[in-house]
Order: structure tokens, then C-alpha cells, then sequence
């Protein structure tokens, strides 16, 4: 085998490895971005703010109490929500007029995909 041929193969050999990691690089799964912060990004849409941590954190509980049966239904963990959110003051809380059930349902979009994680 001439020099040329051997340098043929070698160009072709690495064009294909460029090219497999280009393709795998370009169809890798999209990175997610953290729930809580999407959570908390949701919330400040509806007028409710306060610490990302504290939000998540009663949005966590409230799906850990629809799994475990606390709350029976939706309104009764929309209560317990909105009695948690109410906590906050004025300030960090917005002037929510959004109705009461407002906040369950990015609880339970962002964290009530399964059962809840035991250290949460």
C-alpha cells in the first residue's frame, strides 16, 4: 500500500469518527433545567414569590400529601397550599389574585410524576 493510500484511509477514517461524534452530539438528549427554579419561574407568572427553596419545598409536600392520601382531592391540597403560601408576607408574596388552586397545578406538573423521594 502507497503512502497516499495510507493517508486516504487515515483521512477517511478520522472524517467518519468526526462525524459520529458530531451526530451524537447533535442528537443528544436536551440538558433539563432544575424543577425548582422552573417552579418558582411558574409561580412568579402567577404573582406568588418568595425563596425558590421554600416554594419547592411546599410543592414537594403537597404531592407527597396527594400520593399518601392526606389530602382526599386536589381543593383540599390547594387549601393546604395556598394556607402555606399565605404565610409570606405581602411583600414576597405578590398580590396573588389568582384563584386558590392556583398554585397545585405546577406542583403537580413539575413534581408529581411518581411516587415522592423519601428525603424530601
Amino acid at each position: 500500500m502507497s503512502v497516499a493510500n495510507t493517508v486516504k484511509v487515515v483521512l477517511a477514517g478520522l472524517a467518519l469518527g468526526i462525524m459520529v461524534v458530531v451526530a451524537g452530539l447533535a442528537l443528544a438528549w436536551p440538558a433539563r433545567a432544575d424543577p425548582d427554579t422552573d417552579f418558582a419561574n411558574e409561580l412568579h407568572g402567577y404573582g406568588i414569590y418568595g425563596q425558590k427553596d421554600y416554594n419547592a419545598w411546599i410543592g414537594k409536600i403537597t404531592c407527597k400529601r396527594l400520593y399518601n392520601g392526606v389530602d382526599a382531592d386536589a381543593f383540599k391540597s390547594a387549601a393546604f397550599v395556598t394556607a402555606n403560601l399565605l404565610q409570606l408576607p405581602q411583600s414576597r408574596r405578590g398580590s396573588c389574585s389568582a384563584r386558590p388552586s392556583t398554585p397545585t397545578a405546577p406542583s403537580r406538573r413539575r413534581f408529581c410524576n411518581g411516587p415522592p423521594n423519601k428525603g424530601e
